[in-house]
């Protein structure tokens, strides 16, 4: 891991604030040792929505094009270490805790939006820029994407997506023709269930569990 990710200041300062109280600075030692664990970092692919992982969870993937710094207020800031951040805690929480995509994804942006924070960066201002170089599924610039790169939080994420829009739709009473409402929207809530269930080893050692307790 490079040693240019980590905060030249945080490990040296002294906190004027116990440790367990909320802290920039201890954010920013976090952040630190988060990034030193990354066993593997890649630059050289093109990444849907900015970021991703390998299915062995050892890679951290960041686009290609994404600019490593943007200015904040005549500040150089470097978005790599959010960015890590973000894809490590959703992984560990999909893959440790059987969290679907879309759950790991709400907590990992909070914890974004803390590091963020914590460094003294406008959120608003920091995903304003990130936004600009997001690549979404079918986008002609995903020309070069890692073989070993985790699809199921793309796929998750648009099942959900198209799940919901098809419920909407039924509400509104646009339904086909020859078709009940009733039956659909039961189908469509049975089938969004079951997309939830995220397949990670943890969700399958806890459905083995609940089986043997039977």
């Amino acid at each position: 891991m490079p040693l240019d990710f980590c905060h030249p200041t945080a490990p040296h300062a002294k906190l004027k604030l116990p440790e367990w109280y909320v802290s920039n600075l201890m954010m920013d030692r976090a952040l630190d040792a988060i990034c030193r664990r990354v066993k593997k970092f890649d630059r050289k692919h093109d990444i849907p929505y900015l970021a991703g992982y390998s299915e062995d969870g050892k890679t951290i993937y960041i686009d290609r094009h994404m600019p490593q710094f943007f200015k904040f207020r005549g500040r150089k800031v470097d978005t790599d270490r959010f960015l890590i951040l973000h894809e490590e805690v959703e992984k560990t929480l999909i893959d440790q805790l059987g969290l679907h995509y879309l759950h790991a994804h709400q907590i990992a942006t909070r914890a974004e939006q803390a590091a963020v924070r914590a460094a003294g960066v406008n959120w608003h201002d920091y995903d304003r820029f990130m936004q600009k170089y997001v690549k979404r599924i079918g986008d002609e610039r995903l020309s070069k994407v890692p073989d070993d790169l985790d699809t199921k939080p793309y796929r998750d994420e648009h099942d959900d997506d198209l799940l919901r829009r098809m419920l909407a739709s039924i509400d509104k009473g646009e339904i086909p023709k020859g078709f009940r409402g009733a039956q659909l929207r039961d189908a469509a809530h049975e089938i969004r269930q079951y997309v939830r269930r995220h397949d990670t080893p943890a969700a399958r050692r806890a459905t083995a569990i609940k089986r043997a307790m039977k």
